[in-house]
């Protein structure tokens, strides 16, 4: 089949531009940006959706740049280095506002202007990565469906690099290996192995090695159980297993967002769900009455206790918020939710419901899933969406991070 000439008119999410073609197909254009015409060849069609590799750029936008990384396009980590900085902030606040639309079933939603990151490049403080076939070490390509070895990364932070250049793998059974940098460069391995056995690591210089468990527990092998992460000059312990920001600027920008929201006078009572290591808690902490702080996972639990030793109006609950939120009799001023990317569950948007806070700010990092769950709250809680502040946590890729102010309409039960 001989490549199309497409108009490409706007961003998905999921970093892809996107072109109409005959008969109300629509073909998503990876690498392309809104206004550019190209030559693409179809490399996947399912039903009314196709998928085109870019041939030829015949009229590139004026947003197009070099990309900064040999691997851009190959390896699949990043989706918007071919993209001027200011133009993917652009598209992250469009993206915002079409899932909203698309999903949340909430037209022109107060969206603003997406939050820079301070750091744009070498950001990362964590690196996920998985063996390949000869033993390197790379990242999974979702469109290549296999592990490509990396050697460089222009939004990892250089000393994680240099780790991953010098580490010597002895790791038959490993399926995964996150690594780990501190606020001082302290270094972290954490491992998901098949086998039983210990694995054999060794680096040239000094390194903590953890073992994940399937429940997302971990197990030390060598040196500290944790890295200590700093956000606004405050130290914060985090185990392996447990919630890391990938960028601590970007966890800045949230925590200022958050605040800005809450509008805390010293006399609310806050609570707070899936907390993580408390670095949200602690600054809530500051500003309100007392915080009540719901996390399922035990060692983030242990690490917050460490973190927030010499805070004390919080309380912690440890257990999945769908079972603790029921056996709270308090009132709470305001709600945070912080939940993973695949947002609420069903039974967790009913316990929210059930304690009809009169207003709440969702933290997410997936705008499908918060659109999902805030069509349910509108619907069913009647609430209403007061603002969005999107944050590039993740420069360079079309992951936007979201924090959005909601308050319940006066008359709703």
């Amino acid at each position: 089949m001989k490549p199309l000439t497409l108009d490409l008119i706007e961003m998905a999410n999921g970093g892809a531009a996107v072109a109409r073609g005959k008969k109300k197909l629509t073909i998503f254009v990876p690498y392309g940006i809104a206004g550019e015409k190209v030559r693409a060849n179809i490399i996947s069609q399912k039903n009314d959706h196709a998928r085109a590799e870019i041939v030829q750029v015949l009229k590139p936008s004026p947003d197009r740049v070099e990309p900064n990384c040999d691997y851009f396009g190959v390896c699949g980590g990043c989706h918007f280095q071919h993209m001027r900085y200011e133009a993917q902030l652009r598209t992250k606040q469009a993206i915002v506002l079409d899932q909203m639309e698309r999903i949340g079933n909430v037209k022109n939603a107060p969206v603003r202007e997406t939050l820079p990151n301070p750091t744009p490049w070498a950001y990362r403080v964590e690196m996920n990565l998985s063996p390949t076939k000869d033993g390197r070490l790379g990242f999974w390509s979702p469109h290549k469906r296999e592990v490509i070895p990396i050697e460089a990364c222009p939004i990892s932070h250089p000393q994680l690099l240099t780790l991953l250049q010098d580490i010597d793998l002895e790791l038959p059974g490993l399926r995964k290996m996150t690594l780990r940098m501190g606020a001082d460069e302290a270094l972290l391995a954490a491992v998901e192995v098949n086998d039983v056995e210990p694995p054999s690591l060794q680096a040239d210089f000094p390194i903590s090695v953890a073992i994940v468990l399937p429940n997302k527990t971990a197990a030390t092998l060598v040196g500290d159980h944790f890295i200590v992460q700093s956000v606004h000059e405050r130290d914060f312990r985090v185990s392996p297993g447990c919630y890391l920001p990938v960028s601590m600027s970007g966890m800045a920008l949230v925590i200022d967002t958050v605040l800005h929201y809450a509008k805390l006078t010293g006399h609310e009572s806050v609570l707070e769900l899936h907390s993580g290591v408390g670095m949200l808690t602690a600054f809530l902490a500051e500003q309100a009455a007392r915080v009540v702080a719901v996390e399922r996972n035990p060692d983030a639990v242990a690490d917050m206790a460490v973190n927030l030793a010499l805070t004390e109006n919080v309380s912690v609950y440890e257990g999945f918020l769908e079972s603790v939120m029921p056996t709270l009799d308090d009132d709470f001023d305001l709600v945070i939710l912080h939940p993973p990317k695949d947002g609420l569950s069903r039974d967790g948007v009913q316990v929210l419901l059930d304690k009809r806070p009169s207003r709440f700010i969702y933290v997410s990092s997936d705008i499908a899933t918060m659109a999902r769950d805030g069509r349910q709250l509108i619907k069913r809680g009647g609430y209403k969406l007061v603002e969005i502040q999107p944050i590039d946590m993740q420069p360079q890729t079309f992951r936007v991070e979201t924090v959005s102010l909601w308050e319940r309409e006066s008359g709703s039960h």
